[in-house]
């Protein structure tokens, strides 16, 4: 609701794992002025531990305000899993992108407060162009973020398949001779329904940050549950297998 703040504090022993999920999607209702709905987490991870921040999307409803904040304080072989994800709305009902603000800021500390991953995303409506209008037809933004040595094999595992996969979509074959010749493309190609990146962070190179953009919010709980199956062994469960 309008004007509601929640804050929650976290602490991860030593070789512990812990998980955080939701129910459903978070939902931010309508605001009448200035009134912004805040959700602030702050985590702790130890030694050799493992936090999966895995929720379901926040979905903004028109004219909603929305900030959170997301900090995590690490060690060297801490692990954690940070899924950060959101929708154009009701979408289906026909409310799209008609929120009017949402900012998500997540930021991961080292011992003593050195900056490991800094992250904010803002989309606000303008006077030149809405947000409808900057997303066309896209209606989920996501970020998954991989930390630790645990989980280096899925970082490498999602990777590789986002690399193959988006050098399909996104760089189809030119016509030409010879048995695979594709076909001629259109002159107004429609664009994939999903699209990701990954990208390596830190020094040793023990993160990775995925970045996702879809049609529908299905494909993303499709996208999740594929690369974070790995998961199970440490969590008992696969991440959004109810979903």
């Amino acid at each position: 609701m309008q004007g509601d703040k929640i804050s929650c504090a976290v602490t991860v022993g030593d070789g512990c794992t812990a998980a955080m999920t939701t129910q459903a999607s978070t939902k931010v209702y309508k605001a009448v002025g200035s009134k912004c709905s805040e959700q602030v987490l702050e985590a702790t991870v130890g030694k050799d531990a493992l936090l999966a921040v895995i929720p379901d999307p926040v979905t903004c409803f028109s004219t909603a305000r929305y900030y959170q904040k997301q900090v995590f304080h690490v060690s060297g072989d801490s692990n954690l899993v940070i899924v950060d994800w959101f929708t154009s709305g009701r979408y289906e009902s026909g409310e799209k992108w008609d929120f009017t603000s949402y900012k998500s800021v997540n930021h991961i500390l080292l011992e003593e407060y050195q900056p490991l991953f800094i992250d904010s995303v803002l989309l606000e409506q303008g006077s030149d162009c809405t947000i409808a209008e900057r997303m066309q037809e896209y209606n989920v933004v996501a970020m998954v973020v991989l930390l630790g040595p645990k989980l280096k094999h899925i970082q490498d595992q999602m990777q590789d398949e986002v690399k193959n996969v988006m050098s399909v979509q996104l760089h189809p074959p030119t016509s030409g001779g010879g048995r695979y010749a594709a076909r001629p493309q259109a002159l107004h190609p429609q664009s994939p329904p999903l699209v990701a990146s990954c990208s390596p962070f830190s020094r040793m190179g023990t993160g990775m940050v995925a970045r996702i953009v879809a049609v529908s919010t299905e494909s993303v709980y499709t996208f999740l549950r594929h690369h974070l199956a790995a998961l199970e062994p440490f969590l008992g469960v696969t991440p959004y297998s109810s979903s």
